[in-house]
């Protein structure tokens, strides 16, 4: 599964064996017997091969990511939090850094009881609730 799923992440990406290959420090030739399943990466370099296509260890070795669907650009799963005693929850690393989230931020928590809980930009939130307060919302 590695060697399949090795090809078809550096493929996406549009990166040359010879490109790919000098980002996780290997030879050509490594990555190519990785590739063509006559050896594989130790748990090093798969972490770091994980790591550079933002998957988890698990999907790079166990999941058929040739089979997985494309989501809607822009929309994520970032998988489970757990729910902390005083109720706090840890957002995943991933979504921090794609959404830009530092310490200190301000996230506005909103909710449906049909359909559950979503964060939000406290300073989005407060720019739209003036403007439907002003009328100028289209």
């Amino acid at each position: 599964m590695i060697s399949k799923n090795l090809m078809f992440l550096r493929r996406k990406a549009n990166l040359s064996q010879e490109a790919l290959a000098e980002k996780i420090k290997v030879s050509r030739q490594t990555l190519a017997k990785w590739e063509n399943g006559e050896s594989i990466p130790d748990v090093l370099h798969c972490d770091q091969i994980a790591e550079l296509f933002e998957i988890s260890l698990d999907d790079l070795l166990h999941t058929d990511l040739q089979a997985v669907p494309e989501p809607m650009k822009g929309k994520y799963v970032f998988g489970t939090v757990t729910v902390g005693e005083k109720g706090q929850i840890v957002i995943p690393v991933k979504a921090r850094r794609i959404f830009g989230i530092r310490p200190g931020d301000s996230l506005m928590v909103l909710g449906d009881e049909q359909r559950g809980l979503a964060l939000v930009d406290a300073k989005f939130f407060l720019e739209v609730a003036n403007q439907m307060q002003e009328g100028k919302t289209e």
